[in-house]
């Protein structure tokens, strides 16, 4: 069902600067007012209405809905009593005028929850907790007609070959992270993985080598196509076991030593070792401009040179990084308010207020905001870290929230419990 709205979006501005008013004519004759009024009108007449066109997506109470490239996935609520489906819509046209239509529907077990769906290399992949288990799988189908293909424990990865790797390291004992064919599932090989151990090296967004730390200290290197061990190298001295966090960032494997107050990153794909750093805490760390960005457990930020390991600035917050597009971080504080800094010093470049970031299907779309308002409206907005400013793209009437996008294109749920599409046209 497609509904067609008038867009109202004056009663919210963006954080840009108002233009100053110009200063009044003193003296005008009148006949100069009464030509300004008449063009105004006549004007006004001729301005096309920009109208809002909402598509329903079907969904029936507790159902998910799953934005992905070129359609929307609805996963049935659990039923043990009855039947249940995975169901792929294709999107409306670029007019918004049509309705979406199901390009096929496919059975599901009864029960078990689902966590993320998305597309690759012709596979549509969801990933849900076995209920028997409790580990997480991944259930593979064709994206074009809903066959089934196979289902294996783990959350899939892609690899720079054109194969697919399963890692399952999320329990609380010995994992595995596997090698399937894409199109059967085949098992090709399996590498035996410590809980939270693992960390994938990717060229050009696919895996091409692995990275597993054992509680002994030894760091191993796997090739992701043949499963070979390439190097190996052993980060704890003595005959010890400890749990240490790792984290591999463009060639770099960072390490945190247990009870450490320092980073070490070793280079890949030998392993040499090139620095260790007096940053502590470390959490996670992401690139940031032609810096490191680490986050501290407890929030703070601390930026380090890649090459050297020397930092560059530290802030021990509160703030928190939550993105990062060029050479602009995207910081949160307090109450979800969010403000731009320059990656390359620390300083402050922009506030940006207080916005509820949305989920995207692709990474390098500009990023996306919204927030209620008094009237129960929902305001979207697009978050310029490099202006430093927000553009509003849209007010949303009737929407709670639990919004997807996959630019042009929003997924929402609506205050009634349904599902829809907009079109962020502006």
């Amino acid at each position: 069902m497609s509904i067609i709205e008038l867009g109202e979006i004056r009663d919210e501005s963006s954080s840009a600067p108002t233009p100053a008013r110009p200063p009044r004519a003193v003296g005008r004759p009148l006949r100069t007012v009464v030509v300004l009024v008449l063009a105004l009108i006549t004007l006004a007449g001729a301005a096309p209405v920009r109208h809002r066109v909402v598509t329903s997506v079907p969904t029936a109470p507790g159902a998910s809905a799953y934005l992905t490239e070129d359609g929307v996935v609805v996963v049935d609520a659990s039923t043990p009593t009855g039947d249940r489906y995975l169901s792929v819509y294709d999107q409306p046209g670029r007019t918004g005028g049509d309705a979406v239509r199901r390009r096929w529907r496919a059975p599901l077990d009864r029960s078990g929850d689902f966590v993320t769906v998305w597309l690759q290399r012709g596979l549509l992949l969801a990933v849900g907790v076995n209920v028997a288990s409790g580990v997480l799988e991944t259930t593979a189908f064709d994206a074009a007609t809903g066959q089934r293909r196979w289902r294996h424990p783990g959350i899939a990865q892609r690899a720079t070959d054109g194969g697919m790797l399963l890692a399952n390291d999320t329990g609380d004992r010995l994992g595995t992270v596997s090698r399937v064919a894409p199109d059967t599932g085949r098992l090709l090989w399996s590498v035996s993985v410590p809980f939270g151990g693992t960390e994938f090296h990717r060229r050009d967004g696919q895996v091409d080598q692995v990275v597993f730390v054992q509680p002994t200290g030894e760091v191993q290197v796997y090739d992701a196509g043949t499963g070979d061990l390439r190097h190996s190298v052993d980060t704890l001295p003595g005959d010890r076991s400890a749990f240490q966090r790792v984290q591999v960032v463009d060639d770099l494997v960072l390490l945190v030593p247990p009870g450490s107050t320092e980073l070490v990153a070793f280079r890949l794909p030998a392993m040499q070792r090139v620095w260790t750093s007096p940053a502590s805490l470390v959490a996670w760390a992401v690139p940031c401009a032609d810096l490191l960005c680490t986050v501290q457990q407890t929030g703070g930020i601390q930026t380090i040179d890649p090459a050297t390991g020397v930092v560059r600035w530290s802030d021990p917050g509160p703030d928190t990084l939550v993105d990062v597009r060029g050479d602009r971080l995207l910081v949160a504080a307090a109450e979800q308010r969010y403000a731009v800094r320059d990656a390359r010093t620390g300083r402050d470049r922009a506030e940006l207020g207080r916005w509820q970031l949305v989920d995207q299907v692709r990474r390098e779309d500009p990023l996306l905001g919204v927030r209620p308002t008094p009237d129960g409206r929902l305001v979207v907005a697009e978050l310029d870290l490099a202006a430093g400013r927000t553009r509003i793209l849209d007010v949303l009437p009737g929407v709670v929230g639990g919004c997807q996008a996959a630019r042009p294109v929003l997924l929402c749920r609506r205050l009634d419990g349904s599902t829809a599409l907009w079109r962020l046209s502006r």
